[in-house]
């Protein structure tokens, strides 16, 4: 099973950024895909989920109306658009895949966006 993110890097307060996340050896179709992210000295939070269908996604309110995932069942990727971004968005971003059935859950290894002036 493989994750990998990409699509993280220096931004502006303001700018734009566009994740992907890559995934494998899993039923990609089938599981639930949710972004996380981590910043420096702070816990894991969850920012935000789609169903397998991709019709339905639920976001943070931190984030909601400035962030919106998407996926492509098709490339086994899920995506996150962020636009808005602020100083406090600056965090590792993770995805992750938990499988219907078996409960089992993947994640990826992050990529860093950091929002500076």
């Amino acid at each position: 099973v493989q994750l990998v993110e990409s699509g993280g890097g220096l931004v502006q307060p303001g700018g734009s950024l566009n994740l992907s996340c890559t995934a494998s050896g899993f039923t990609f179709s089938s599981a639930i895909m949710s972004w996380y992210r981590q910043a420096p000295g702070k816990a894991r939070e969850w920012v935000a989920s789609i169903v397998q269908g991709g019709v339905v996604a639920n976001y943070a309110d931190s984030v909601r109306c400035r962030f919106t995932s998407s996926r492509d069942n098709a490339k086994n990727t899920v995506y996150l658009q962020m636009t808005s971004l602020k100083f406090e968005d600056t965090a590792n971003y993770y995805c992750k895949g938990r499988t219907v059935g078996n409960g089992m859950e993947y994640w990826g290894k992050g990529t860093l966006v950091t929002v500076s002036s």
